[in-house]
């Protein structure tokens, strides 16, 4: 598969999560694409960066999601220097 065949299956994946509507939708959905343990892992991630952005501290975070060090050092750097994502779907919209 080619660079460009890939990122149309990834604009794919992301146009089929826009349609979802409801929670039962969006849960069904993962339930059926991902495994358990990497659902898990999602909402593990979402949320440390919540707690990174409540200014918790790196061993607090640790403590409350049992996620490695180096999983919870992606998710700092992401916050950071990332994308936005993780800030797009955590702060507060007005």
């Amino acid at each position: 598969m080619t660079n460009e065949e890939l990122e149309e299956r990834k604009n794919q994946l992301y146009d089929s999560i826009l349609k979802l509507k409801t929670r039962e939708e969006c849960k069904n959905f993962f339930e059926d694409i991902c495994t358990y343990k990497e659902v898990e892992q999602m909402a593990l991630r979402l949320y440390a960066a919540k707690l990174f952005l409540e200014d918790k501290t790196y061993m607090e975070i640790i403590a409350a999601t049992e996620l490695s060090s180096a999983t919870i050092s992606r998710v700092s750097r992401c916050i950071n220097h990332g994308s936005g994502g993780y800030k797009c779907v955590l702060e507060d919209k007005e």
